[in-house]
């Protein structure tokens, strides 16, 4: 299938904002009657830094790049990107997204550089981007808002403060890249509690908005 006809949405935000439970929330409802597909990149790398069955079968040299992301926590670089499409490509085979399909993008890209790569490969028609403060953050991964952290080893505080801050950095600056693009942005601020369910009924509006304007 062509990744640059299949309509997509990417989900941005920092880590513990609700982006894995917002993608496995529309994957089970869908969304105005079309089904989603929730492609979860973290949970990708994590597959096949431990060898995961199913997991897409790379080569040596680039499970290593992976497992070497993973325990430092850096994002796949430009020159690396190849190993992040192989990726996407396997997962698409995997689930067999037909044509009238939503992806949802959770995780890649998650910088400027993969963004521009990733232009030739995947149609963003939408981007969906959860705020919230360090403070909430923190609270949310405590409370386990979303019900994902469990058996999460990358959830001690040093860990997360260097997520943020790599966040901040790195990603963040997609929201202007985007928008620079005229790709609607869809900002949903969630709090403490704040469950997917809640950050879903909230896109229509907010989706509706940023087309008028």
């Amino acid at each position: 299938m062509d990744l640059r006809l299949q309509p997509s949405w990417l989900l941005v935000g920092p880590t513990g904002a609700g982006k894995t439970p917002l993608g496995l929330w529309l994957e089970e409802n869908g969304f105005a009657g079309r089904r989603c597909v929730h492609f979860d990149f973290g949970a990708e790398l994590r597959a096949v830094g431990v060898g995961r069955t199913g997991a897409p079968v790379l080569a040596a040299d680039e499970v290593e790049v992976i497992r070497r992301s993973l325990a430092t926590g850096a994002l796949l670089e430009d020159h690396e990107f190849p190993i992040a499409l192989k990726i996407l490509r396997a997962f698409v085979r995997r689930s067999r997204i037909g044509e009238s399909d939503r992806l949802i993008l959770n995780g890649l890209p998650r910088h400027v550089g993969q963004a521009r790569m990733m232009e030739d490969a995947v149609r963003i028609e939408t981007v969906v981007s959860l705020e919230a403060s360090p403070e909430v953050i923190r609270e949310r991964i405590i409370l386990d808002t979303g019900g994902d952290r469990v058996g999460r080893a990358d959830d001690e505080l040093k860990a997360i403060r260097q997520k943020l801050v790599i966040f901040r950095m790195r990603t963040l600056p997609l929201i202007e890249y985007y928008e620079n693009r005229e790709v609607p942005v869809v900002r949903v601020t969630v709090g403490a509690r704040t469950t997917a369910e809640e950050i879903a009924r909230a896109i229509p509006g907010r989706l509706g908005a940023t087309k008028a304007g």
